[in-house]
């Protein structure tokens, strides 16, 4: 792949667009003039950088904080924002009361346009229905639905009341829900009646009720009080008729959300995001994605992950608009959206892309506004993103893609690009203001140019998880860390390349979890779900990206008898769909004899991606 190095730059910025970032006026102030030099302050002065920062996002606190970071616990252990007490929610409504907080596309085909006021007045009314069935400060409240304005609405008030988001992807099945609401102790739950998908009207309620939740509010038609099991609620009748209520005040380190992190264990990791999380997540759209007041941001994706929440804080705490479309984003709808509502910058992963570009959905519109696009959630093909820049704009225009890289446990990135440095597609230009790391060899030692690794994080930084619900956060993040420069690091489990000096490309992971269709899944929760299949001894799942460069492909090797790779794949794709995630889809399924092992006995996951993708390229050279 070419780079910045050996060929002209894919987006270059021009001298006036510098000068009209949110990043640029923060290079002025300080007297710097490159990237390089404004990120090194901000992770050498993190108490100078985020006290200008939360100025300038204009934070809104019950009582000032005496100290921005507090590390005499340990890296391990800092704590931000000592003495403040804030409400976060109440920092997503500033500025003029009639500016659009949410534009919304129905299923229906109507546009609707939600204000600051209105928004702010249908969380009151969550938070005082809330309030009424006797939760309080510190409750968890749990949300199984589609990003639709309503959820906007039920998460913000949630907050308010000073209570605790349970995130639950809306495409889990009844085992995962409950699971997530055990993990999360919720007392209630938020869903749909139906999910709109594909043209199709998939029940909701009814595969949450095989969950055996809580007191469950569902959204749905005028008739939906008439099909809810005894005590339920519909959405209208929960709905307080009282659009003023006093936000909650908190302590800087109280939850606000439990986000669910696949990891090697059983269960997945319940990751609590607290008050000062969000302020990532605002941080990072500022400065990487260039987001200004009046600007129309648009990201496919829900509560359940970790872009839901990124997204409301993203938008509204920059004093931006959240575009919100009800139906799937690879189809024309969502693109016609795109330019109806004037996006300015449209978040993606890279499935979609590819999905616009086999669908021929996405050509003939006007995307001129849209001033980026953004990337996460899985490592991209450049052929496709070198597409995308060009899409729908004027002819010789040529649009940036900030690719951004991080997780739950972050907050938010550590690995993004600017928009005050060439790019190219694929590639990211930089670290995450706020955040320092460095990749090493399995030596220990910080790769040069041309070589990967294994990427560490320096801690501390502003929005790295300091607990997990169910698990031990120093041991998982922390023990056997190697020390570099005398710093603490902390373990990510990203495989990074390093391209040249502040350039680097995404390869996935370095552990046993892969990313698919943007959706984090550890190999352990598919291993167990197939394994369990009548005749299968033991499988080991990979994630393996193309050779172009892409999103992870699901592929399982299977130690399994006489059954041929077919009838696995079927049999294991179909329980997969019903017990983990209908959106994981297998590439392929390789019978084997023996899964190659270590001394210790683990499974040598590395070692099958290699072979897999070695065996791509001997076929690849026999012939199509």
């Amino acid at each position: 792949m070419k780079s910045i190095d050996d060929a002209a730059a894919a987006w270059t910025p021009t001298e006036e667009s510098i000068e009209a970032t949110n990043l640029y006026a923060l290079m002025r102030e300080q007297g710097m003039k490159t990237f390089p030099e404004i990120h090194g302050w901000s992770v050498q002065d993190p108490d100078a950088f985020w006290d200008r920062t939360i100025r300038t996002l204009g934070v809104v606190f019950r009582k000032p904080y005496s100290r921005i970071l507090d590390s005499s616990g340990g890296a391990s252990r800092a704590r931000w924002l000592e003495g403040a007490e804030l409400n976060i929610a109440e920092s997503c409504f500033q500025g003029a009361g009639d500016r659009a907080a949410i534009v919304t596309k129905r299923t229906d085909g109507r546009i609707e346009t939600i204000t600051v006021d209105a928004l702010d007045g249908l969380s009151n009314r969550v938070a005082n229905g809330l309030s009424a069935l006797g939760l309080g400060k510190g409750d968890a409240v749990a949300v199984d639905s589609s990003m639709t304005a309503e959820a906007v609405a039920l998460y913000l008030g949630v907050l308010k009341m000073g209570g605790v988001v349970v995130s639950i992807p809306d495409s889990c099945p009844p085992a995962e829900i409950a699971k997530r609401l055990r993990i999360g102790e919720a007392k209630a739950v938020f869903t749909q009646f139906e999910l709109a998908r594909g043209g199709k009207r998939l029940p909701m309620y009814e595969k949450v009720l095989q969950a055996e939740p809580p007191t469950t509010i569902v959204l749905g038609d005028h008739e939906t009080e008439l099909r809810l099991r005894d005590g339920d609620l519909a959405w209208e009748r929960f709905l307080s008729a009282s659009e003023r209520f006093e936000s909650v005040s908190c302590s800087p380190h109280d939850a606000i959300n439990i986000l669910f992190s696949s990891g090697t264990t059983r269960d997945p990791k319940a990751v609590p995001w607290d008050h000062t999380t969000p302020i990532r997540s605002a941080a990072d759209a500022l400065y990487h994605h260039d987001v200004r007041p009046g600007d129309v941001v648009c990201w496919p994706t829900n509560l359940g992950w970790m872009m839901g929440p990124w997204l409301i804080f993203a938008s509204l705490m920059n004093r931006a608009t959240i575009a919100l479309y009800e139906g799937s984003p690879i189809e024309r709808g969502f693109c016609e959206f795109v330019q109806d509502a004037g996006v300015t910058m449209l978040g993606l992963v890279p499935s979609i892309v590819k999905g616009w570009r086999n669908a021929s959905c996405a050509e003939g519109l006007d995307w001129s506004r849209i001033r980026a696009f953004s990337s996460s959630g899985e490592a991209s093909n450049a052929h496709d993103y070198r597409w995308l820049m060009h899409l729908n704009q004027p002819e010789g225009v040529t649009k940036p893609i900030v690719e951004y890289c991080g997780g739950t446990e972050v907050g938010g990135g550590y690995l993004s690009n600017n928009l005050v440095t060439p790019q190219q597609p694929s590639e990211f230009n930089g670290k995450t203001m706020g955040v320092d790391f460095v990749v090493l060899d399995d030596q220990g030692r910080p790769c040069p140019p041309g070589e990967s690794g294994e990427v560490f994080l320096v801690a501390p930084a502003l929005g790295l998880s300091t607990r997990l619900l169910n698990g031990d956060n120093e041991a998982i993040y922390f023990n056997d860390c190697p020390r570099w420069a005398g710093k603490t690091l902390r373990r990510h489990g990203d495989q990074i390349r390093v391209l040249g000096e502040h350039r680097y490309q995404s390869e996935g992971r370095a552990d046993n979890t892969m990313n698919l269709g943007g959706i984090k899944a550890s190999s352990a929760e598919i291993e167990r779900v197939v394994s369990d299949l009548p005749g299968v001894s033991e499988a080991a799942a990979i994630g393996v990206p193309p050779a172009t460069g892409g999103p992870d492909r699901l592929v399982i090797y299977a130690v399994a008898g006489d059954d041929d790779a077919g009838r696995l794949k079927a049999a294991f794709q179909k329980a997969i769909k019903e017990r983990l995630n209908p959106l994981f889809h297998i590439h392929a399924v390789v019978r084997v004899e023996a899964l190659p092992r270590t001394a210790s006995n683990k499974v040598m996951h590395r070692a099958l991606r290699s072979q897999f993708q070695a065996s791509e390229e001997e076929a690849g050279r026999d012939g199509p």
